[in-house]
């Protein structure tokens, strides 16, 4: 089965669906602001679960009532209204995503056919999403910025940047993921960092590039991957950064087929992604059993058209591990391939994306998941087989999960 032929259309599946609208039997009153009204209707229409339907009517009655809501409100009261009456549903893949944050950029790119007749007119002229960045992102911890991710292959790991760099300045600015960035592409910044903790800040030249988020997912994918030796043993490594890129899937079973992965003796997957999404059966590339299988036209070309892999596996999670990369982590744990890492961030609904009369994206969770009969992962997680904790601030690139999964399987290849 090709996974890009067959698994591009399933590619956001556990994004897409969507069930018959709920209604509450007490409709939320209005605010008279267009788009916290429009929030919540879509909720109200397309939330998966009713029951919670009066609990966040109550919610949106609170929010109404607390301070002045109506068609003249500041755009933070409108954001802080928003993201409380959605909090009250105690849900993942529910959100709102605004066009100053990465995060608003990848989910358009995965979401694109739910928004498609609004990608032209909202990223002229071809409707391709893209934004200029380095392929870098920060999360905040305690009021300091730090490195979160670096995407394998990015300007950001290209110029050094390592993950746990505390993120001072860029340009003598404050960092901001999207305004950083806004009319340099093509240009160099500089980026100051402090990669220990006191330490002088060192600055560092990046190259801004306009990115396409899938496609951008697709080079990290391929850049990840890499073959380490230890004691006459050969471990590759793969990190997914996501299931919804359309080749993703494809790029690591053509290497592993053919490619820098074909002699390895044991794979370490990263699952410690952004997002997730993808073919609800995408572990089978690792746990299946059907064989390779490959299409030879008269003149010797093949296609892969089937792969599976056969050898050992160990797979790295965290709580970046959600969606359609939890189910595969559960999949690979039901196989019996040990987990090392973090529990995942128990987030499997599915979700879909709307437009907001401001062009900020609402995510609905529209689906219950269920595996088999009655197994949840929302609010659950993945738990590790072996747990490795790891420390974001100034780990200046270190990555003792990772370490963990190699010597993992180090351990299970000299066991054999």
């Amino acid at each position: 089965m090709d996974f890009k032929t067959l698994g591009f259309l399933a590619a956001t599946a556990l994004y897409l669906l969507q069930p018959l609208p709920a209604t509450a039997d007490d409709a939320p009153p209005k605010s008279g602001n267009p788009v916290f009204d429009r929030a919540v209707e879509l909720v109200v229409d397309n939330f998966h679960d009713a029951s919670a339907l009066p609990r966040f009517g109550s919610a949106v009655r609170q929010e109404i009532g607390s301070e002045p809501l109506n068609a003249n409100s500041s755009e933070t009261r409108v954001d802080k209204a928003i993201d409380s009456v959605l909090a009250s549903l105690q849900a993942s893949h529910t959100g709102r995503f605004e066009p100053d944050t990465i995060a608003y950029f990848e989910l358009a790119d995965i979401f694109r056919f739910a928004i498609r007749n609004d990608m032209r007119r909202l990223f002229p002229p071809d409707g391709q999403v893209s934004y200029p960045g380095i392929g870098m992102i920060a999360e905040p911890l305690a009021g300091t910025l730090f490195v979160s991710d670096v995407y394998d292959g990015s300007p950001a790991a290209r110029a050094g940047i390592q993950t746990g760099d505390e993120i001072l300045s860029v340009d003598g600015a404050p960092y901001h993921e999207i305004a950083s960035f806004s009319d340099k592409v093509g240009r160099t910044v500089e980026i100051r960092l402090r990669r220990n903790a006191n330490a002088e800040p060192i600055a560092v030249k990046v190259g801004v590039e306009r990115l396409r988020p899938l496609r951008t997912f697709e080079q990290a994918i391929e850049a990840s991957i890499g073959v380490s030796e230890r004691d006459g043993e050969r471990i590759g490594y793969v990190r997914l950064w996501t299931l919804s890129a359309p080749d993703g899937l494809d790029i690591v079973a053509r290497q592993m087929a053919d490619g820098r992965l074909k002699e390895v003796d044991g794979m370490v997957v990263d699952l410690r992604g952004r997002w997730g999404g993808g073919p609800s059966d995408a572990a089978e590339l690792f746990v299946g059993d059907t064989p390779t299988f490959r299409l030879i036209q008269r003149g010797g070309e093949a296609t892969l058209a089937n792969m599976r892999w056969q050898k050992l596996v160990v797979a790295i999670i965290d709580e970046g591990a959600r969606s359609g990369l939890e189910l595969f982590a559960y999949a690979l744990k039901s196989n019996g391939i040990p987990l090392v890492g973090a529990r995942t961030a128990g987030a499997l609904l599915a979700g879909r994306a709307y437009l907001l009369p401001d062009d900020s994206l609402l995510e609905v969770a529209v689906s219950d998941a269920v595996i088999g009969d009655d197994v949840r992962l929302e609010g659950v997680g993945v738990a590790p087989d072996i747990p490795v904790a790891f420390s974001l601030p100034y780990a200046a690139g270190r990555d003792p999960q990772r370490d963990a999964a190699v010597q993992e399987m180090q351990r299970i290849l000299d066991s054999r």
